[in-house]
């Protein structure tokens, strides 16, 4: 078993350095999804590509054909130029695997060589291999060519630099924030800085409004209840001496529930008009829904322990210590059905990590299989589930 352990490790590695190498952007995935399908294909695993644009869902059969286990990787990289300096750094200028996914894909491709090593698994397992979830598009845009179509429960997991490498993080309610995008632009009128009362000061009511919407989670929500509102550009003016005519503001708001979020987009909306009405200019705000809060149901998250527990022992398994605001497109898949979310720690011991996002970002090997048996595991956990049902 050592053996064969030492042996998956090695080639999981080989795999991860690979795609780490050729990062690819959202939707460009097309050497990546070449590398999937070719791992798939080596397993004699049936399979579909360009699912999605670059997207690869496979299908190992099982012996309850009807009754569908969904697992899911993410495989899309960032627009950040590396620096780890690691030999096998992106060879891609200005790309580079810097959230994980390199790993998220390999642990999948793990998972499907340990299945398809047993005997036949139980349930039948989907392998959904997502483009684009940096831009919080590619699970819908999955959903949309039939990925869930008969799928009982759902799975997935994410790198986390703040735990050790061995550890899995598993925790019953929010685990990732919604993601909804503002964009504001105050109309007012230009005149002579010498002379302001000729002109509406679209500088100052923007800024009025930066900081009214300051106080909105301060002051409108419940201080137990994670969420933020930030305005991350302002945009204002063509010269020193002339009041500027617009006003530009962009920001994210960020929540972890979903009458929270319903408020303070209702609010944000509220104070951007009332404040321009108020100093006589006019507004318009577009707020873009982005990716909704990702819910672990406590069901699903003890059925997800379970799994964990056998993966890497009770003393290794713990709950999330603090609310993530980041957001992730998985949270689609579980408005559509039963699942669970974890988080696989990739620290190296000892080590502080690097964050997630950073051109220095990198993680401890040891967790691709990690996550290659916690997602072998599941697949028995739930398929015992369903079919007592």
């Amino acid at each position: 078993m050592t053996h064969m352990t030492d042996s998956l490790e090695q080639h999981l590695s080989e795999i991860r350095r690979d795609i780490h190498r050729h990062p690819e952007l959202s939707f460009r995935e097309t050497r990546t999804a070449e590398v999937v399908s070719r791992e798939l294909e080596r397993l004699g695993i049936t399979h579909e590509t360009g699912v999605a644009g670059t997207g690869v869902v496979g299908e190992i059969p099982g012996r309850a054909q009807d009754t569908v286990v969904a697992l899911r990787a993410d495989i899309d990289a960032l627009p950040i130029q590396e620096e780890t300096g690691l030999p096998f750094s992106s060879v891609n200028e200005g790309v580079m695997h810097a959230c994980g996914h390199d790993g998220h894909l390999t642990m999948l491709i793990g998972a499907a060589e340990l299945l398809v090593r047993d005997p036949k698994p139980p349930v039948t397992v989907r392998l959904i291999f997502q483009p684009a979830e940096e831009t919080g598009a590619g699970a819908r845009a999955m959903m949309e060519q039939g990925v869930l179509e008969g799928v009982s429960l759902i799975f997935g997991g994410h790198i986390d630099m703040h735990y050790d490498a061995g550890v899995i993080i598993v925790s019953a309610g929010p685990m990732n924030a919604s993601t909804d995008t503002f964009h504001i632009t105050v109309n007012g009128k230009a005149a002579h800085a010498a002379r302001p009362q000729e002109g509406v000061d679209a500088v100052a009511i923007g800024s009025s409004i930066v900081s009214m919407l300051q106080t909105l989670v301060s002051r409108e929500v419940n201080p137990a209840h994670a969420a933020v509102v930030t305005v991350g550009r302002f945009e204002a003016g063509t010269a020193a001496n002339v009041l500027a005519e617009t006003a530009v503001l962009d920001g994210t708001i960020r929540t972890q529930l979903p009458e929270v979020r319903d408020h303070l987009k209702t609010r944000v909306r509220q104070i951007a008009e009332g404040t321009a009405r108020v100093h006589r200019a006019g507004v318009d705000l577009v707020i873009e829904e982005g990716t909704p809060p990702l819910i672990n149901s406590a069901p699903m998250a003890q059925l997800a322990r379970r799994a964990a527990v056998l993966t890497v022992g009770e003393g290794a398994v713990t709950e999330l210590e603090t609310a993530n605001m980041g957001g992730e497109d998985f949270a689609f898949y579980l408005e559509e059905r039963e699942g669970c979310y974890v988080r696989f720690g990739g620290r190296t011991p000892g080590t502080r990590g690097t964050p997630a996002h950073s051109p220095d970002f990198r993680f401890d090997e040891r967790v691709l299989v990690t996550g290659a048996t916690f997602f072998r595991n599941i697949v028995y956990q739930a398929g015992e589930l369903l079919l007592k049902q």
